[in-house]
């Protein structure tokens, strides 16, 4: 399956704050919308980075109390991976895995985000194809007898 059919099953909204957010506001916006990473971006398209709650945790072990008044782009990975739309799950999961990466942008041709996929999107699309699969199979199995 290619990642512009979960992005049409998911939705193309991603939650994003701009390079002068701080990481107390980047601890709020994660607990707001139940998520695990958010867009660094200036415009909502160009990806300036992504900031995880793994960042958050590392960020904190390093600053203590601090952190929170630090800038969000003093945390942040700034060389994010990213993937055209036209990618497939398959090649997703196994940078995912490769990489230790959840959270993967989706970009057109110009670089600009149109959406992002989790590593809980592409197991729920997978499932899908499977279970999809399997029917196929008992309707061929038992057709046949």
């Amino acid at each position: 399956m290619r990642i512009e059919h979960v992005l049409a099953n998911k939705g193309d909204f991603v939650a994003t704050l701009p390079p002068t957010a701080t990481v107390a506001e980047l601890v709020d916006a994660l607990g707001r919308h139940g998520i695990g990473a958010m867009v660094i971006s200036p415009d909502g398209r160009a990806i300036h980075g992504i900031a995880s709650e793994r960042d958050v945790v590392r960020a904190l072990r390093r600053h203590g109390a601090a952190l929170f008044d630090l800038l969000v782009t003093e945390i942040m990975t700034p060389e994010v991976q990213c993937a055209p739309v036209a990618a497939s799950t398959e090649d997703l999961m196994v940078v995912m895995t490769e990489q230790h990466f959840r959270h993967i942008p989706i970009i057109d041709d110009e670089g600009s985000m149109l959406g992002i996929v989790s590593i809980g999107d592409i197991v729920k699309s997978r499932i899908g194809e499977l279970e999809g699969e399997r029917a196929a199979l008992i309707e061929y199995v038992t057709a046949g007898r």
